[in-house]
């Protein structure tokens, strides 16, 4: 019994990864982008709060844990950088997680570049 559930498990974490995508885009503020719908006033900087990201001109916000995770990703990039204060320009970075049927992601992983 206990290998068939092991055995369930494990195939449905397999399943889960499986249905992971990844984007990769310009990191905006969704706040932003949600009163002006245009992505080149809207960089993300490290005040930004609810966060989407522009893939060749499509728009996808974050779920709320997405949020969270981009706010740390800036503030590690930011500890990094030379203007440990915040950023400027355009961010990049690349998005793991599922798209639901209404363009938002649930982001499972971020890296800020």
């Amino acid at each position: 019994m206990r290998k068939i559930i092991t055995i369930s498990a494990l195939g449905a974490v397999c399943a889960a990864l499986a249905l992971a995508e990844s984007w990769t885009g310009k990191l905006i503020d969704a706040s932003c982008y949600g009163s002006k719908k245009e992505v080149t006033t809207c960089d993300a900087t490290s005040a930004t709060t609810m966060f989407a990201i522009d893939v060749s001109g499509k728009v996808y916000r974050f779920d709320d844990e997405g949020n969270a995770k981009a706010v740390e990703a800036l503030k590690s990039r930011a500890d990094r950088s030379s203007n440990p204060s915040g950023t400027s320009g355009a961010v990049t970075a690349k998005v793991s997680g599922t798209k639901g049927s209404d363009d938002t992601i649930k982001v499972e992983s971020i890296a800020v570049r």
